[in-house]
């Protein structure tokens, strides 16, 4: 009983920070390299286990701050534009914790509920791509004087679990759903 409590705590932790991270866009520094251009406009990086690409006007952070394999930023839209709208990838390490992505999706969800400020659940469906099964989750909250919008996809593979985050202020959100569903769903699995 004590190992899967510790293991349930150390997924609820995990669970906090991937939410934490979609927050952390605000105020981001960002980091420039060359990529493959896939596309007019477009940009295609490859990572150790997963490829994903983005438009080549967005910006590109691969600082590994808490855990996150790497962001993409949009421009601000005017100087008083304060948050970046942003697509963050997170990879955590489910090695021994026996975790499915049924589990994984009850545990994110729970915590939606419970760990953000006014976390409401809209969206949560199975989909499949290239033969691979995901949770896409839509939901709304609130952190300091943000109202936000997110939109991510969890997979399971090899005892790893892969968030990809849209984060948007709520009122920018279909503003940029279409880009931001083009980049989480370019992203593959190697």
């Amino acid at each position: 009983m004590f190992k899967n409590k510790k293991k349930m705590n150390q997924i609820k932790l995990f669970g906090l920070t991937c939410l934490f991270l979609c927050f952390l866009s605000c105020g981001q520094t960002s980091q420039k390299k060359d990529h493959t251009i896939i596309e007019n406009g477009w940009k295609s990086i490859d990572e150790n286990s997963f490829s994903v690409q983005y438009p080549e006007k967005w910006d590109m952070n691969k600082s590994g701050q808490m855990g996150v394999c790497l962001i993409f930023l949009s421009k601000q839209t005017s100087p008083q534009d304060k948050f970046r709208e942003n697509v963050n990838v997170l990879i955590q390490d489910l090695s021994g914790k026996n975790i499915d992505l049924d589990k994984y999706v009850e545990i994110s969800e729970e915590q939606i509920k419970t760990m953000i400020t006014n976390g409401k659940l809209l969206e949560s469906k199975r989909l499949s791509k290239n033969g691979s099964e995901f949770q896409k989750v839509i939901y709304t909250g609130e952190e300091e004087i943000y109202k936000l919008k997110f939109e991510q996809y969890y997979l399971i593979k090899n005892d790893k679990a892969y968030v990809i985050t849209l984060t948007c202020e709520l009122d920018q959100f279909e503003a940029y759903k279409t880009i931001g569903e083009k980049i989480l769903n370019s992203f593959q699995l190697n």
